[in-house]
């Protein structure tokens, strides 16, 4: 079995979520390749200690990650770091020759998105590629393959969105999240739009134009110093899209909400498919149901679907059982490293975020602030 062995830059959250990944690894039996934790960067000491207790494979601690990139035995990083360092930090693991695995939007803005894919041009070697886990639930893979074998005849509709309640608190203290200089102007679409957009970029459905109402529903928050801040960036966005499907041509209505003051949600994702021949429809509040309806004539009915434990990248838990965020997390990073080993994904939507979708997401993100300022239908830029 071939070992990757990774560093980690930014030990947050999501971070550990990957180090857990990697020690879950055993996980999936049929896998003939794994990563390994050698090396992790952060600025917070207390972060990193977690990690040392927990994994002896960490040979290098530092708070500087162009030390982690130096590391001639990291072959593979994962980065989580503030919307505006992913330019500098992407480039400088990309130009280091580590594959890359980063964390969404792939830049603050458009300009910095640009920078980050002229550089993966220049290193053809080097393989990248963006984190969205949402899309590896048992229902959702469900879902993709039905698409995939056109089972749902001419798309009417689609609708897909990203629900957080985590701000919904008003005496919530203020974090990097709502301020400019580290987030940039999309807001709530850069940190939650590509768990949206990543079904539909895959499926094909390429957003033409877009009208956006976009929310700052919050205006301030305490500064944790005893005083307010201002809240800069946009807490909600619902973009009603007119999308062409690069199969048929024919051109539906694609909506995608990404809110982080979402009432009755606390980490909600969801997805909707219309279609002349059948509709589906998912949301991880039932994370193990899924619901079809097939029209043939006469009576319409939706149909519950139990989905179990039934994964792209087979697991050793029973199919009966329910799958969870971790495992989609595990799911996710198998996705990586397959098409890291084998030089591409088992299925069409058995692969993590590519480039060129990221790149899509911020003409879609850019266009969605012209329509905003301008109060208007605005056309996407390809």
């Amino acid at each position: 079995m071939r070992t990757v062995k990774f560093g980690i830059i930014g030990c947050g959250l999501m971070g550990r979520e990957f180090a857990s990944a990697a020690a879950r690894w055993c996980h999936l039996p049929e896998m003939d390749v794994k990563p390994e934790i050698v090396a992790v960067c952060d600025t917070d000491s207390e972060i990193l200690k977690w990690y040392t207790d927990n994994f002896s494979t960490i040979g290098q601690v530092t708070d500087d990650y162009k030390e982690l990139l130096a590391n001639g035995e990291v072959e593979a990083v994962y980065i989580a770091v503030p919307h505006n360092l992913h330019a500098e930090f992407y480039c400088a693991a990309i130009e280091a020759g580590k594959h890359l695995l980063g964390e969404k939007p792939f830049g603050i803005d458009l300009e910095a998105n640009k920078t980050i894919t002229d550089c993966i041009k220049k290193h053809p070697e080097v393989f990248v590629r963006c984190s969205s886990e949402s899309p590896f639930f048992p229902a959702m893979q469900r879902i993709c393959r039905m698409i995939e074998k056109n089972a749902f005849g001419q798309i009417m509709e689609v609708n897909s969105g990203f629900l957080h309640s985590s701000d919904l608190n008003f005496e919530k203290p203020i974090n990097w999240k709502r301020m400019l200089k580290f987030n940039g102007e999309y807001g709530c679409m850069g940190d939650l739009g590509m768990h949206a957009c990543h079904v539909p970029f895959r499926a094909g459905w390429s957003p033409q134009q877009v009208t956006a109402i976009l929310s700052n529903i919050v205006e301030e928050r305490p500064d944790g110093k005893g005083g307010m801040a201002p809240c800069e960036t946009w807490d909600n966005a619902t973009l009603f899209c007119v999308a062409e499907d690069s199969a048929s041509k024919k051109e539906f209505p694609l909506t995608i909400k990404t809110q982080r003051i979402s009432p009755g949600h606390k980490n909600t994702w969801y997805f909707e498919v219309l279609g002349t021949k059948k509709s589906a429809r998912w949301s991880s509040k039932q994370i193990n149901t899924l619901e079809l309806l097939e029209y043939e004539g006469g009576e319409q009915s939706w149909q519950v679907i139990d989905m179990g434990h039934e994964m792209t990248y087979t697991s050793i838990t029973g199919g009966i059982f329910e799958a969870g965020f971790s495992d989609s997390i595990l799911q996710m990073w198998a996705a990586f490293l397959y098409e890291l080993h084998h030089g591409q994904a088992p299925g069409k939507f058995a692969g993590c975020v590519t480039p060129d979708e990221v790149a899509l997401s911020h003409e879609l993100f850019t266009a969605a602030l012209e329509s905003e300022k301008n109060n208007s239908v605005c056309e996407m830029k390809q």
